[in-house]
């Protein structure tokens, strides 16, 4: 059955949809990541076809990387013991 339908156990269920639209620049919705290692949760998406993304709307001192996996969809790792 190979994870095809929600997992058992206590909290929110999560599913993730195919779309064929396009890919939007600045996406209204994305994923987030939580990490206390950002740098090297960055480096292993990376590691895996995940693609830093030039993106200019940072702040002075973020808390997140942007990054987009290898069809384009945005996402964001936070480090979660940034001041």
């Amino acid at each position: 059955m190979g994870g095809a339908g929600p997992g058992r156990g206590s909290g929110a269920g999560l599913a993730l949809g195919r779309s064929d639209t396009p890919v939007q620049e600045v996406p209204r919705v994305h994923l987030d990541l939580y990490t206390e290692e950002q740098d090297a949760e960055v480096d292993r998406l990376i590691a895996l076809g995940a693609v830093r993304v030039d993106w200019e709307l940072y702040p002075d001192d973020p808390d997140f990387v942007v990054l987009a996996d290898t069809e384009g969809n945005r996402f964001c790792v936070i480090d979660t013991t940034h001041g």
